[in-house]
């Protein structure tokens, strides 16, 4: 099974093309040691040919460049993505669909109902597809409990053989044009188990993870890999630096640092790969020579970059 980074970097990507803290202004400047990234999406193979995109972020089109993969070229008009599965509703994981809507035949979209619910309502992506290729509906449940992979709990995608998606739900507001914004329902945000049904090996994708369940605990201990939610250092880093009034709690997003926060988390899970993705731009981690790097590195943590390769 091969999962492919197309993008590592929290909404707005990096350098964001509005702000101008340390990090974003000294990319552009060239005085930070630190590689530019696209908004997060990953893609997810077993055969090298036919991929499961994670979410369409607003940069797919300069992710599909920068990966040939996804273009095999098997035809005059052709995609090397069988289907398009999505974690939630937000901007940066689903507005990239309309970048695809070239494509031959309705788009396989895998998605629970409260975000179908969201993509015909408050941001009706669906309905403008209709006028395109269109939509193939698949609809996927996330339950809020994991049975350690003893029966065939999740799905899987036609083309893609040998891969098992196990979405869960966790605990997240939907997007602020949600019909459900202050009625939180499960499904409005999700985590996959990603597994390799031939070998065994799993790997657990959130970049959006505010708060660990005992249900997503049990799933970290039970992947090879953990690919996680790294968007901010601190709790309080948008409110230091003048960014936002939000913390990361309120944005939905569980801090690297302080108690309960991800590297202690992670320290808590074992041994077994980890990596942080959804990188925020102004998180002090971008930069390859800082202290903050040097902290996850002494923790064996690893922090995810576009066109990284992951193989389970």
């Amino acid at each position: 099974m091969k999962i492919l980074i197309l993008g590592s970097a929290a909404g707005g990507g990096f350098p964001q093309w509005n702000c101008n803290c340390r990090n974003c202004d000294g990319i552009r400047k060239g005085t930070l040691n630190a590689r530019a990234r696209t908004q997060s999406s990953i893609a997810v193979s077993s055969n090298g040919t036919d991929w499961v995109l994670i979410n369409a972020s607003p940069d797919v089109l300069a992710q599909i460049g920068a990966n040939p993969v996804l273009q095999p070229a098997r035809a005059s008009r052709d995609t090397g993505i069988a289907a398009v599965m999505l974690m939630d509703a937000q901007i940066d994981h689903v507005t990239g669909l309309l970048m695809l809507r070239e494509k031959s035949g309705p788009l396989p979209l895998y998605c629970t109902e409260p975000v179908w619910e969201d993509l015909t309502t408050g941001l009706p992506l669906a309905k403008v597809l209709s006028h395109y290729c269109g939509v193939e509906r698949h609809v996927i449940d996330a339950p809020m409990a994991y049975d350690g992979g003893r029966t065939k709990q999740g799905v899987e995608v036609p083309g893609v053989e040998g891969i098992r998606f196990v979405p869960l739900a966790l605990k997240s507001k939907a997007p602020p044009y949600s019909p459900h914004r202050n009625n939180p329902q499960p499904g409005d945000n999700l985590g996959l188990l990603i597994e390799n049904t031939t070998t065994g090996k799993k790997l657990f994708y959130a970049p959006g993870l505010g708060e660990i369940e005992p249900h997503i605990e049990a799933v970290m201990r039970d992947a090879d890999c953990v690919l996680v939610d790294g968007t901010l250092w601190t709790e309080d880093e948008m409110i230091t630096l003048g960014m936002s009034k939000k913390k990361s709690s309120d944005m939905g997003h569980l801090p690297q640092t302080g108690r309960g926060g991800m590297i202690e988390v992670l320290d808590g899970i074992g041994a077994r790969r980890k990596i942080l993705i959804h990188i925020n731009n102004t998180n002090p981690i971008l930069d390859e020579d800082s202290a903050e790097r040097a902290e996850l590195v002494r923790h064996g943590i690893e922090i995810a970059w576009d066109g990284m390769e992951i193989t389970l």
